[in-house]
């Protein structure tokens, strides 16, 4: 009997977020032997017990019921939050075998992982925001990020710079519009700040301050590595694969879909500090990952993948910027490898599959 396994996404009038790759997942779950189908939460008949599910068609997609799956893939990106309102009472219900734990903000996260000493090497200073904590942290270190606890893409992300004259300040509005401008005072730079909190915020979302790092590997560009972590059909925990993404003149981030670039890891490292010091990076970034995720998952719970982003200094020093627990590929795509590509839309159904396979076996142990 085939395995139904859904995927749980945003569906709005214009359909989903991300058609590409959610067409890719349902046709390799299908090439697995598993019937694969998208939903959003507005899409589920609880008495019934049945889900309106939606699979590609020649032209965009066509829907059908599907009986309850045997296990949902969370993949619900939550932005702008207003037109998410249903997304977390909904999840809060459990009412499906989720392949992967609900997850937290960026600021929390940092919270939680800061109280681990193997891990607090690896974290930049992150404040919430507040006018004194900006000038304090303005007095330590040239560049200092806002950043939004939801935000993703890199999209409402300002970066503040002093200098000589005064304070640079660059960023990225919710529709990936560039914002650049100079101001002569702290005080002009907290005004700037708080505006733009007010408009960029989703809801009642907050910002939080970050500790600004010299990721400048590429004079004018911002460059930082995007490590894909993964569980495997065993529920193993493995690196699928890592790049280096930077980012275009005058952007305050790496992202690739604000004009960024990628670069594969190794040749990139390697004609910047040397085959050596290129190599102890790499075991760096893997070691960081690998301890982590187990730090996560003791929180948490049961995990399936993550996109780490993580900065390296000028002084090859390794950063976690960020991490996405619904983390894109694109990066693999652009590297022009689409066997990794391939492997990494895969993992996940591998994963979904084999959790189906440990419940079965726990069902046959408890009527043996």
């Amino acid at each position: 009997m085939r395995k139904r396994i859904g995927i749980l996404t945003y569906r709005g009038e214009a359909g989903f977020v991300e058609p590409g790759f959610l067409r890719r997942l349902v046709k390799e779950g299908n090439g697995m032997g598993a019937d694969v189908f998208v939903f959003g939460p507005q899409d589920v008949q609880f008495s019934k017990r049945r889900i309106k599910g939606f699979i590609p068609a020649e032209k965009g997609w066509k829907s059908e019921w599907f009986d309850w799956p045997d296990i949902v893939i969370d993949r619900y990106r939550y932005y702008p939050l207003a037109k998410h309102s249903r997304y977390l009472p909904f999840r809060k219900q459990n009412w499906f075998r989720y392949a992967n734990s609900r997850f937290t903000n960026k600021f929390n996260l940092h919270q939680i992982l800061q109280v681990d000493p193997l891990l607090t090497r690896w974290l930049p200073e992150t404040f919430a925001y507040s006018r004194s904590t900006l000038v304090s942290m303005l007095a330590r270190h040239r560049l200092v990020y806002l950043k939004p606890t939801n935000g993703s893409g890199g999209r409402s992300i300002l970066r503040v710079e002093k200098t000589e004259e005064g304070y640079l300040l660059h960023g990225r509005t919710k529709q990936q519009a560039k914002s650049s401008e100079k101001l002569p005072s702290i005080a002009k730079v907290c005004e700037r700040l708080e505006a733009w909190m007010e408009r960029e915020k989703n809801g009642r979302e907050d910002f939080f301050l970050q500790q600004g790092l010299q990721l400048s590997l590429v004079p004018g560009r911002t460059v930082d590595a995007r490590v894909l972590v993964q569980k495997d059909g065993k529920g193993i925990w493995g690196l699928t694969g890592m790049g280096i993404r930077i980012g275009s003149t005058r952007s305050s981030t790496s992202n690739l879909h604000g004009g960024g670039t990628a670069m594969a890891a190794i040749p990139f490292l390697v004609n910047r500090f040397g085959q050596e010091e290129a190599r102890r990076i790499v075991l760096e970034c893997k070691e960081l990952v690998v301890q982590t995720v187990a730090r996560i998952e003791q929180h948490f719970g049961q995990m399936m993948e993550f996109g780490f982003d993580l900065g390296i200094d000028v002084h090859g020093r390794v950063w976690i910027i960020e991490i996405n627990p619904k983390p894109g590929r694109e990066i693999f795509r652009q590297l022009g490898e689409l066997r990794r590509y391939l492997q990494a839309v895969r993992r996940p159904l591998e994963y979904a599959l084999y959790l189906i396979e440990q419940d079965a076996q726990r069902k046959d142990q408890s009527f043996g």
